[in-house]
């Protein structure tokens, strides 16, 4: 999910800086410090914006820097168990396929890519489906959701785990294919079920009459 914090931070200006717009100098040093870097409770910070509040530049004694206290906004993106989202197939293997999300990649394993027995097939580097013959690919854009996050310092050893299994996941062809499908069953079951009820009622007639015929009997 995306968020957007306000900081306060102090910031050092080194002296080769003083040329620069203060601004602008603030700007460059916040991006250095915190883009790109993951937070435990705030997830990757992608982009440092609206810099503003610049305090009066304080000196250290022995240090030619400048210290100034800033508050800025901070974008940041932190995976979430439970979260839906569309993304990009980024690569499938036969294990499964890893799935884009802002900046990280998660993985769908196998079994949690669809209801169906799955192979992967060599030649186009695609997983097919034995029964539906549906396909998944490198490029496909998907809907999926997050099963497990385990955060790291660095993006390439975080873990994320994924499925497409619930209906309404997966593929958007597969997507409208399971609704179309679902469609039809609860009209096939409502109409079961009226047809039911209309034997039924033949069925109720009889009894009421078998019931009255006994009535005047015991009178």
């Amino acid at each position: 999910m995306y968020r957007v914090y306000t900081v306060l931070d102090t910031v050092r200006i080194p002296p080769d800086h003083f040329s620069m717009e203060l601004n602008e100098g603030v700007k460059r040093i916040l991006r250095e410090k915190y883009e790109r870097k993951i937070y435990p409770n705030a997830g990757i910070v992608l982009a440092i914006s609206n810099v503003k509040d610049i305090g009066e530049g304080k000196v250290i004694l022995g240090d030619g820097a400048a210290y100034h206290d800033v508050t800025f906004d901070a974008l940041a993106y932190s995976p979430e168990i439970g979260e839906i989202f569309q993304g990009d197939v980024t690569n499938v293997v036969e294990f499964g396929c890893f799935i884009r999300m802002g900046p990280f990649e998660g993985l769908t394993h196998l079994s949690q890519i669809t209801n169906d027995f799955l192979s992967y097939d060599k030649k186009t580097a695609s997983l097919v489906a034995k029964k539906t013959k549906r396909t998944l690919k490198k490029g496909d854009e998907v809907f999926a959701k997050t099963t497990t996050v385990s955060m790291k310092n660095v993006i390439s050893e975080t873990k994320i785990g994924l499925t497409m299994r619930p209906l309404g996941l997966g593929r958007k062809e597969w997507v409208d294919e399971d609704m179309e499908l679902e469609g039809k069953e609860a009209a096939a079951k409502q109409k079961k079920g009226e047809k039911e009820e209309k034997e039924k009622e033949p069925r109720q007639g009889k009894e009421e009459k078998k019931e009255k015929k006994k009535k005047r009997e015991r009178e």
